[in-house]
């Protein structure tokens, strides 16, 4: 009685068997005609041939390795400058010597802070978004349109988000006295270069374009932000840190992410397709890597304003924050799910995303009212 059910299966998977057979063969058949085409060519012919594919494949090798080896990723890489023990704010004197000699101050620890997040992007890690074969595509299709080698550069512009905030926030008020003093050149270097465009290389097809790459000049502002720091430490720069500053930083942070929050919500509930949402990816790794900026800045803040946050009993929120945060920075999920909220098959990822960032914003939202008060 099995076999004509056998025989029903064996049929079945026969055909299965055909149909993706027929499908390598159509994919290999070009490849083998051009290896035929090769072979019978003279070898100065296959010379130039041979090494021009040695280096594509060694190019393609280096950047799949690269957009796969996250070096030094830590989530937790902040907690190791112990920045609640701190209690003098930036820009606060530290030693006042009677014998003359130089005084110092209080370097700001925001600026640490986006030093370190933009080492880690450029420095330890390959900045991908501006790499050639990236911009090149997958056969012409944007990297960001497929589901394959685009995580990491997703992630480091979320990184870059974060960082950009800080810079320009360190210019407009925190680096200046009531708003009112000189702008810190230095500062003000470092915020023109992070708002460099993501993804020039050395040639753009604008004829006036940039020449200069991406990482080139986020190596730049590197320098000028330490060397503002380093000004900072001689008491020769200025960092206000007062209540009403570190107020209107939180709320560009919570707008900045209210606007993920929203991107994810859109995506979320407009564009549903389980695992096969092939932008679902771009969504949640911009937003994990602004949390992961995020919470690396907001604890510089927190040293940053340590007067304020003492006067105000602002601690125990700020401890809270940062517990949200680390809850958030721990969903890495291997491969992103667009599903739908009820789903038991496919899990929705942007959705737990965007309620973290949601919950986030909520904690710094508190942080600011008190500060209102």
């Amino acid at each position: 009685m099995l076999d004509p059910i056998i025989t029903f299966f064996e049929t079945i998977f026969l055909a299965i068997g055909r149909f993706f057979g027929r499908i390598a063969a159509a994919i290999a058949w070009p490849f083998l005609v051009i290896a035929n085409w090769f072979r019978n060519r003279h070898w100065m012919v296959q010379a130039p041939i041979g090494l021009a594919l040695a280096l594509l494949i060694g190019l393609y090798g280096y950047f799949v390795w690269q957009t796969q080896a996250w070096t030094n990723f830590n989530p937790s890489f902040v907690d190791a400058y112990k920045y609640p023990a701190r209690e003098a704010p930036a820009g606060a004197t530290l030693t006042a010597k009677a014998d003359g000699s130089p005084l110092t101050c209080q370097p700001s620890a925001i600026a640490e802070t986006t030093i370190a997040l933009t080492d880690f992007n450029v420095n330890q890690n390959a900045w991908i978004s501006s790499m050639i074969l990236y911009k090149l595509g997958f056969f012409g299709v944007d990297w960001d349109h497929t589901p394959f080698l685009d995580n990491k550069a997703n992630f480091q512009r979320g990184v870059n988000e974060a960082v950009r905030r800080a810079t320009v926030e360190l210019v407009d008020t925190l680096g200046r006295m009531r708003g009112t003093s000189g702008i810190n050149n230095n500062l003000q270097n470092a915020r023109s270069k992070m708002q460099y465009g993501e993804e020039n290389w050395y040639w753009s097809f604008d004829p006036f374009g940039p020449l200069t790459p991406t990482p080139k000049q986020y190596r730049s502002a590197i320098k000028d932000l330490a060397n503002y720091n380093t000004e900072l430490a001689n008491c020769s720069a200025t960092f206000d840190a007062r209540a009403d500053n570190l107020r209107e930083f939180l709320d560009r942070i919570a707008s900045s992410l209210g606007s993920t929050s929203d991107i994810l919500r859109e995506r979320s509930e407009n564009h549903g397709g389980g695992w096969f949402d092939t932008r679902a990816d771009d969504r949640f790794w911009f937003a994990f890597g602004q949390l992961y900026g995020y919470n690396a800045i907001l604890a510089g803040t927190r040293a940053d304003f340590a007067n304020v946050i003492k006067e105000r009993n602002l601690g125990p929120l700020w401890d809270r924050l940062h517990g949200q945060f680390k809850s958030a920075l721990k969903i890495q999920p291997a491969i992103i799910s667009n599903g739908a909220e009820d789903g038991w098959i496919m899990p929705t990822h942007l959705a737990t995303m965007g309620f973290y960032v949601l919950r986030v914003r909520s904690n710094i939202q508190e942080i600011r009212d008190v500060l209102d008060r």
